[in-house]
């Protein structure tokens, strides 16, 4: 089977990603989640000590969900049109440490797709999405609700802060079923100061 498609692939600085997973393990953010990430998998009978992604997929998983969401505004596609695809692997896990995310769509017909989601991955173009995307998440139209939620294994609620009217999209869209998701590790929030990648 053959798709046609178009992406926008960002990739971070490892030693950026690497200073700020050092600074972050410690915070009660990623203790609670990795508690809830337990007690999910204990739940349903997984072993739990595996399947944790760590702490620098939440914050590339949570960049690419705000930026899908931004990036539906400018280029045409509904956001349940465009999927992710994070690369993340930290030092020591494999032949070299990743910290990437693909955003693409794709279609099986012959004519492809629209060409608007390439244009945006330029410099120029992509810059402004970010930062549109960033002051977004700074606040949402549910905090302090929003915002001060924490993981909860019970429900299945495997993310911080964030919900459908800021970080959630279409489940077709995210590799991981909405979880492993919180603004905070963007940028400062009513619930975490302290916590973002983009100061």
């Amino acid at each position: 089977m053959e798709n046609r498609g178009e992406g926008v692939f960002l990739r971070f600085d490892e030693a950026a990603v690497q200073e700020w997973e050092a600074a972050a393990f410690d915070n009660p953010l990623f203790a609670t989640m990795r508690r809830a990430h337990r007690e999910y998998r204990q739940a349903r009978n997984l072993d739990p000590s595996e399947g944790w992604p760590g702490e620098r997929y939440v914050l590339l998983h949570s960049l690419a969900h705000a930026l899908i969401n931004e990036l539906a505004i400018e280029c045409g596609y509904s956001s349940a049109s465009i999927s992710e695809r994070i690369y993340s692997r930290p030092p020591g896990y494999g032949p070299e440490p990743m910290a990437g995310i693909l955003l693409y769509t794709s279609a099986p017909d012959a004519e492809g797709t629209l060409g608007g989601l390439v244009n945006l991955g330029k410099p120029s173009e992509l810059g402004p999405i970010l930062r549109r995307a960033l002051e977004r998440s700074g606040l949402c139209s549910s905090d302090p609700l929003c915002a001060d939620h924490e993981p909860d294994a019970a429900t299945g609620a495997l993310h911080g802060a964030c919900c459908h009217a800021c970080l959630l999209v279409a489940e077709t869209s995210c590799e991981r079923g909405n979880r492993y998701l919180d603004r905070s590790v963007l940028v400062d929030t009513f619930g975490h100061t302290g916590l973002e990648f983009f100061a």
